[in-house]
């Protein structure tokens, strides 16, 4: 009973609706998530950050940002333990004076079987493990689980540092079924050698290498003093710097990403000992600098500073790809004593 007039300016009202409706109930939405998040991180942040991590993989944050930001926040983080970390990341027992800290699962180790994993799991449910061969036997685990967990210093609570751990899975001989449990436990080709215990530095890289974090020194740190690092700004040194100004920063790259709505621009994020720095990087710069963009693990940006209302960016205008002094910090000799 309507006018064809009505009903078509009536239509095109409620079309224009759907235009800006679903964004609008979209937006409101996403602002209910980023108030429960907020309120979750602020009160319960150790929860936060275990949920996060066991939510892998996921947006820009990489593990290692999220442990470095929680340990900012003051929740401790503890290490990976054959006889205390499950597959996930967990929560320990708290205190009434401090948040229960996070302790690592073996879901972070590179080239760990989550079969060899379970079945740690379930024979630690009987007693904890008392060294390499006990480990061996009562998990069956292969020569490739138990160099994963030696490589990431999970076995250190049973057999000292990572070089240790890794020479005694070499001194195991291979299982006998015809001796007993005992015998099986303690039957070694051992010839009573002790290694060095790796430098923090080799113990960092190794970290990096097998889990893709450390609770020890970062990098950066290691690094800092030396050319041409020392000419550098760390994060929490940008925001007193204002803004439109030139500076140096260097990281580690933990995400390249290039939105199809950016016009070609990559955003970096880097990150060094203090947090991480947002670097925006327009095409002639990733056309002049396309190796260290797209290679780099470790990277030098010179650029400007960008800040307004506690945001900060560089905007790049050259890039240095800095990893051979990653190399630099490994050991060249594994000395026995």
């Amino acid at each position: 009973g309507y006018t064809p007039d009505f009903a078509d300016r009536l239509f095109n009202q409620i079309k224009g609706f759907g235009g800006y409706g679903f964004p609008e109930s979209h937006s409101a939405s996403f602002a209910l998530l980023a108030y429960v998040s907020a309120w979750l991180k602020c009160h319960h942040p150790a929860a936060f950050y275990t949920g996060l991590l066991n939510s892998q993989p996921m947006g820009f944050y990489t593990p290692s940002q999220l442990i470095q930001d929680a340990r900012r926040h003051r929740v401790g983080v503890l290490p990976l333990d054959i006889n205390q970390s499950d597959w996930e990341h967990k929560l320990t027992t708290s205190t009434p004076q401090a948040e229960p800290p996070i302790r690592l699962g073996l879901c972070l180790i590179n080239g760990l079987s989550k079969a060899g994993a379970q079945r740690v799991l379930e024979a630690r449910q009987q007693k904890p493990f008392t060294s390499i061969g006990d480990l061996r036997h009562r998990a069956q685990l292969d020569k490739k689980d138990m160099e994963a967990l030696a490589g990431a210093d999970a076995l250190a609570s049973i057999s000292g540092h990572r070089h240790q751990s890794q020479w005694q899975i070499m001194a195991l001989e291979p299982e006998r079924p015809l001796l007993s449990k005992q015998e099986q436990n303690t039957h070694y080709l051992s010839d009573a050698m002790e290694l060095s215990a790796p430098t923090i530095a080799e113990d960092v890289l190794n970290d990096y290498h097998t889990t893709g974090l450390t609770l020890r020194a970062h990098p950066l740190a290691l690094l800092r003093s030396t050319e041409p690092f020392n000419r550098c700004k760390r994060q929490t040194e940008l925001a007193e710097l204002g803004n439109n100004r030139f500076v140096r920063i260097a990281g580690l790259v933990t995400c390249r990403q290039r939105p199809g709505t950016a016009s070609g621009v990559v955003f970096l994020t880097l990150e060094d000992e203090t947090g991480n720095h947002n670097v925006v990087v327009w095409p002639t710069i990733q056309e002049r600098f396309r190796q260290a963009l797209m290679s780099a693990q470790l990277l030098l940006v010179k650029g400007t500073l960008e800040q307004r209302d506690g945001v900060m960016h560089v905007i790049a205008g050259a890039l240095e790809d800095q990893s051979h002094r990653l190399a630099e910090l490994r050991v060249k000799s594994r000395d026995f004593h």
